[in-house]
């Protein structure tokens, strides 16, 4: 895996030295989007001549080349669909030397993994933003240690070798952006022009609307004014300050982003072309890339969502707005090198070396304090649906709910389950790498004794792969939202976020009149938002009586909110000019290179003795602290990271507990012969438990499953003494990484 810039001027000169040396003759080169395609064939042709390239995308007739550029998309339909002259499958899993696939951090997860699966062939991913999230880790599939990719080249390093430039961030806060539009906070006339525009047919009126609304359905046009004035008087201006240079502004949304426009083109009436709205909902968006691309063309500043985030590279580039916020830490890196490639003679004769980016939503401040948001790995919603009727089944088999509605409920789960799993098509090839699977969950017979494993299994194997129903999208999500219900009223949870979903779904149906299906459920709808109906203990049956007499409904409801437009004056409350901090990389980050450090040296004697449960001495954490406070980094730098966690836990959480050793701690129990099986099942989900995480602090796992799948710790152990005995262990394990 090769991280940072330049990506495919290494891939190239990697490519050229494989077919020099014959080790290579046919090439694939997958990208997630057309664009990304044609720039990478464009690069390939200009720099490696000698390779016969085929373009996918475009040129379907042709395949006999060396070199062959794809979308995903395009690749997972080819490899059934393509044949030879013969009549037989062309993209064998053979067909391919080596398989190289660009923005590795996004594109090799669910569906389009199966490429890499069936094709034999080594695999180079391109990323310049790795991911090393639980579900989403890049490195992971490349089999690398996190945060240790096979060629990193940072953005620092590339700066200073002068292949990149830098940056300075221009990070200004506006009131409303931040502490929302308060009524009590406007003038008189602003007020009343709040009461007209806000107030409800009651006379209601909210007192507040939060930040997090703006742009999304209030647009207030003097806040879009600060922005717009912020970039033209500050921004970078090319033609001896005439012009300002190439700008991205980020919107939020199309309406965000058309909104932008409209206030420019009122505030800069002489700039005529100037800006141009940029994203899917324009016809011929590629058309207008290019336009933006080309230095002797307007528009200059390109107001994008979502389309210019990634992908594209335009070196004369000189602003970036933030006017959004960005929660994905791996998206903020993909957005801010649009900003970085050289230019030369871009100002007045004078090379770029610098880009400016605009941030009015907190963005740097959000990254420096949270290192960003993870990510969760999206199943499709008929995935995530199917993987829900499979978990209530799981638990429905808890001798609690075997009752004669449930029993029967769990009947049609497993009938609906079976049914979606019967439709895949296994000629499919995505299909045939999970065959075994789907040859299982056919049969009714499977779902007769679900494991927690067996859940894992759908979560991992055939989830993906069910494919979308001849149904109502939304009424799919409704599906979706009443199982997630269902499931955590069988975990002995309650979901409020869920609770709230529904109810006001149910609210926006009550409020349609003169549908004579809604008037027909009018009672489960009075029942819902006026009653304690949901607090009650009303079951998985009337959970599910709400969904079925409900999900219908929901196409009712109006798809878009309303939209308002202000313009309530807004202000600047700050405006900082800060450096790059760009040794902050994540090649560089402190926890990459601790944790690194702790899983290459297991042997050291103190690392050691926290994996084999021995109890440590004073000795031992200075050892530690020399390691971590001053090899390593600083105190500082491990308090910024871990707080005040002990350093011995920290490594325990690392490297875990030597399996011999969990079971030497609990030895007196496995080889105890008055122990039944469901006693000896507990015990060991536990030495599993600690042998994966290290110890065990909280205890309240032990009433969840894997630890339940037997009955709860009373059930399982009527002598409570026992149960105790366990629990000494544990704590006598926890504080083994303590010192002595």
């Amino acid at each position: 895996m090769a991280t940072g810039s330049g990506k495919t001027r290494t891939v190239i000169a990697l490519c050229k030295i494989l077919l020099q040396k014959g080790w290579v003759r046919n090439i694939l080169f997958l990208a997630d989007r057309n664009a990304l395609v044609t720039q990478a064939k464009r690069s390939f042709t200009n720099l490696l001549p000698s390779l016969a390239l085929t373009n996918l995308c475009e040129e379907k007739n042709n395949y006999g080349a060396h070199g062959v550029f794809s979308t995903y998309k395009t690749m997972m339909n080819c490899i059934d669909s393509v044949s030879n002259d013969e009549g037989s499958k062309l993209f064998t899993i053979g067909h391919f030397d080596l398989v190289i696939c660009d923005e590795a951090h996004r594109s090799i997860y669910n569906k389009y993994k199966e490429i890499f699966n069936y094709f034999d062939a080594p695999l180079v991913g391109l990323t310049a933003t790795p991911k090393d999230e639980i579900d989403k880790n890049t490195y992971e599939i490349f089999d690398l240690e996190n945060g240790i990719p096979t060629y990193g080249y940072d953005l620092a390093q590339a700066v200073k070798d002068g292949y990149l430039v830098d940056y300075v961030s221009i990070e200004t806060t506006l009131k409303f952006m931040q502490q929302g539009i308060s009524y009590e906070d406007l003038s008189e006339d602003e007020k009343r022009v709040y009461e007209e525009t806000f107030s409800d047919e009651d006379g209601k009126m909210p007192p507040i609307i939060n930040a997090t609304e703006l742009n999304k359905w209030i647009f207030n046009e003097d806040t879009i004014k600060q922005v717009l004035r912020t970039l033209m008087n500050d921004g970078l201006k090319i033609d001896y300050g005439s012009k300002i240079g190439k700008t991205i502004i980020f919107a939020r949304n199309h309406n965000h982003a058309e909104k932008i426009l409209e206030v420019f083109e009122k505030e800069y009436p002489n700039l005529i072309g100037y800006a141009k709205v940029i994203d899917n909902h324009i016809n011929y968006s590629q058309s207008a890339i290019d336009e933006f691309s080309d230095p002797d063309k307007l528009p200059q500043i390109a107001i994008s969502v979502d389309m210019l985030d990634t992908g594209i590279d335009v070196p004369e580039i000189l602003n970036l707005v933030f006017f959004k916020k960005v929660m994905s830490k791996a998206k903020f890196w993909q957005m801010i090198g649009r900003g970085t490639r050289l230019c030369l003679n871009l100002l007045d004769g004078k090379d770029k070396e610098k880009f400016y980016i605009f941030d009015f939503c907190g963005n740097f401040d959000f990254f420096r304090l949270n290192k960003g948001k993870a990510t969760k790995n999206q199943l499709s919603i008929q995935g995530s649906i199917f993987s829900l009727e499979f978990d209530i089944a799981f638990k429905l088999q808890d001798i609690a709910y075997q009752t004669d509605d449930l029993i029967a409920f769990r009947a049609s789960l497993v009938e609906s389950m079976v049914n979606k799993v019967r439709k895949l098509d296994k000629s499919n090839f995505a299909v045939k790498q999970h065959l075994k699977y789907v040859e299982m969950y056919s049969n009714p017979e499977s779902y007769k004794l679900i494991t927690y494993e067996n859940t894992l299994d759908i979560k991992r194997e055939l989830a993906p792969l069910i494919e979308p129903e001849d149904d109502n999208a939304i009424a799919l999500r409704f599906d979706a939202l009443m199982y997630g219900i269902e499931l955590a009223y069988l975990m002995n949870k309650k979901d409020g976020r869920r609770y709230k979903d529904l109810k006001d779904k149910v609210k926006s149906i009550s409020k349609i009149a003169n549908i004579p299906e809604i008037i027909e459920q009018k009672d489960i709808i009075n029942k819902i938002l006026n009653t304690d109906y949901l607090n009650d203990d009303i079951g998985i049956n009337k959970f599910e009586d709400i969904r079925e007499r409900l999900r219908n409904l929901m196409k009712y409801i109006p798809k878009s909110q309303m939209i308002f437009e202000t313009d309530f004056n807004d202000e600047i409350l700050s405006k900082t000019w800060n450096e790059s901090d760009l040794e902050n990389d994540d090649l560089k980050n402190y926890k990459e290179k601790a944790e690194y450090y702790i899983r290459q040296h297991q042997n050291e004697k103190v690392i050691s003795k926290i994996k084999t449960n021995q109890p440590l001495t004073t000795d031992d954490i200075k050892d530690l602290e020399r390691i971590l406070w001053n090899e390593l980094g600083t105190q500082e730098d491990y308090k910024k990271e871990y707080k005040d966690k002990p350093l011995g836990e920290f490594v325990r959480e690392i490297v875990g507990l030597d399996m011999n050793a969990a079971k030497q701690a609990f030895s007196r129990y496995l080889n105890e012969t008055n122990l039944d099986s469901r006693q000896i099942y507990f015990v060991n989900k536990i030495i599993e438990y600690i042998v994966q995480n290290g110890m065990m602090k909280d205890l309240s796992v032990l009433q969840e499953t894997p630890f339940t799948d037997k009955g709860s710790v009373i059930d399982i152990f009527p002598d409570i003494s026992v149960f105790a005995g366990i629990r000494t262990i544990i704590q006598q394990i926890n504080s083994n990484a303590f010192i002595a």
